[in-house]
């Protein structure tokens, strides 16, 4: 059946459509609210003077408390309806973003961004249980994922360009009120254009179990962000953060225990039975790590070794913002014609093959257009791969369990990215290692020489302070670098192509199993 031949009452109207925009408003206000910090992190600090702890704290606790609070809020969207969850998230949300923006404190900021994070996780489950009550008809549905998709990877890249472009004429405070005006026009406009869902998960909520998937999403995700800052900085140790994700995995294995167990869980298990939702999930994950790692590693490269500076490294990674769109745009309408899973398939093929070529452009010292070459066709890949795997896990679901099965596609998605930067700090930071290890520069102090070894930050310190040998030592530190990300795409291409595999396999046990089921019966 053909789009055209759809009776009208599964088709969106431009009531739904019109609704969509009003979805990309708060979905780009969680987005910028993640990085529009990067910029004005400095100026905040010379008003507030944080301590070092707090400024990272400021950074982060915002990404901390959204992926702690997801699956909570994903069960809450499913008992009492995901638009009225999304209109008071998003009234908290701006008032909130009020507060921040005037805070007095860096504990006053801290406790803003905290509770901004809590009210942005009631807003991405919400979003995409109305997208698939707003959405029935199968590519319109894939289209408005695609577009959320697209504004969310917009709104995390202009973040720190817009940051940037208001700091120069504007109070810090301005980064945070942007997100206002947006939010009120959500507010304004809800009520009207967004429908409410009629199916209820009506079990009531167990306290417990929201006690545990908090604390363990906030220690797993808390670890592996700050072993990130770790390797970035090489300042710390490590152990403190590995308990920190270890302590995590346990008390989420307690919360999965606790679920099998409950008749009302708040998470339900049976979301995941399905070999489509699972395999989904799995290949979100594996895709986060691996891209997200990869990209991590080509902003560093663009400042360690290119030299550049943030805003002018940020114009670099607008081919791979551009391309990643235009993936998930295209997505819907090649899964029309190839099938979803063809498509799916290809875009993870095409993002394994752009992570070779980001791999043999940095391996042969390329140019920072050739690298941003690379990492924009691995961008690509994604984009296609990614909008349609979220889909079938959004679709998959049953409508009254949407919220639950959304929150579980944004925590494979935060746990993909987390570990994709932490993982590619460890790597970057071992090959460095590597690469120092033999590393001579005749006339220069052994000791010096020796603390360059330790990390990136260290050895661009010690060359900078060299007055015999500097230049030498730097050209080393950047090709240690370099291996890094050499090493990272080399793994990021493998990981992408078994994630490839994997989906390929379960296709196929699917298409047996379906041939197997409609096999007639042997009667004799």
């Amino acid at each position: 059946m053909t789009d055209d031949s759809l009776p009208s009452s599964i088709r969106a109207t431009a009531r739904e459509w019109a609704g969509l925009v009003l979805l990309a408003l708060p979905m780009m206000a969680l987005a910028t609210d993640l990085t529009v910090l990067f910029f004005a992190l400095p100026t905040i600090s010379a008003d507030l003077a944080p301590s070092a702890t707090q400024s990272l704290w400021i950074t982060h606790v915002y990404g901390f408390l959204i992926a702690g609070f997801l699956v909570t809020a994903g069960r809450v969207a499913d008992r009492v309806g995901p638009r009225r969850v999304l209109l008071m998230g998003s009234a908290a949300f701006a008032g909130l973003s009020v507060m921040a923006a005037f805070s007095t404190s860096a504990e006053m900021l801290i406790a803003a961004r905290a509770a901004l994070g809590i009210a942005g996780a009631s807003l991405m489950p919400s979003l995409f249980s109305l997208l698939r009550t707003m959405f029935q008809e199968e590519t319109q549905r894939r289209t408005a994922i695609a577009i959320m998709f697209s504004t969310f990877t917009v709104g995390g890249a202009v973040g720190p360009l817009l940051g940037g472009v208001l700091l120069e004429s504007f109070l810090w405070g301005s980064v945070f009120l942007i997100n206002v005006p947006p939010i009120v026009l959500l507010l304004l406009g809800g009520l009207k254009l967004l429908p409410e869902r009629t199916e209820r998960n009506r079990s009531r909520i167990d306290m417990l179990s929201v006690a545990l998937s908090v604390a363990g999403m906030l220690a797993i995700i808390f670890g592996f962000q700050e072993l990130a800052v770790l390797q970035e900085t090489g300042d710390g140790v490590a152990w403190p953060y590995l308990l920190s994700i270890g302590l995590g995995a346990g008390v989420m294995t307690l919360f999965v225990l606790r679920q099998r167990r409950l008749a009302e869980p708040l998470f339900d298990l049976a979301l995941l039975r399905s070999r489509g939702v699972a395999v989904s999930l799995g290949v979100l994950l594996m895709m986060g790590v691996s891209v997200t790692g990869m990209f991590y590693l080509f902003t560093q490269h663009l400042q360690w070794v290119g030299g550049l500076s943030p805003l002018h490294g940020a114009f670099w990674t607008l081919p791979y913002i551009g391309l990643n769109i235009v993936g998930a745009m295209l997505a819907p309408r090649a899964a029309q014609r190839f099938s979803a899973g063809a498509v799916t398939l290809f875009g993870l093929l095409v993002a394994a093959g752009g992570a070779c070529g980001l791999a043999l452009t940095t391996g042969l010292g390329s140019s920072v257009a050739a690298m941003a070459v690379g990492i924009a066709v691995v961008g690509l890949g994604q984009g296609a791969a990614g909008a349609l795997i979220v889909d079938l896990i959004i679709s998959s679901a049953p409508e009254e369990k949407t919220g639950s099965a959304a929150s579980a596609q944004e925590i494979g998605g935060e746990l993909g990215s987390a570990l994709g930067i932490a993982a590619g700090g460890v790597v970057a930071l071992l090959a460095y290692q590597v690469g120092m290890a033999d590393v001579d520069v005749p006339g220069a102090p052994r000791s010096v020489v020796e603390t360059a070894r330790h990390s990136v930050h260290e050895g661009v310190s010690a060359a900078q302070h060299l007055t015999v040998g500097g230049g030498q030592l730097l050209e080393q530190v950047r090709d240690a670098f370099s291996l890094g990300q050499v090493v990272y795409a080399g793994l990021g291409a493998a990981v992408l192509m078994t994630s490839a595999i994997l989906l390929l396999v379960s296709r196929r046990a699917r298409r047996g199993s379906v041939t197997e089921a409609a096999a007639p019966s042997d009667s004799r």
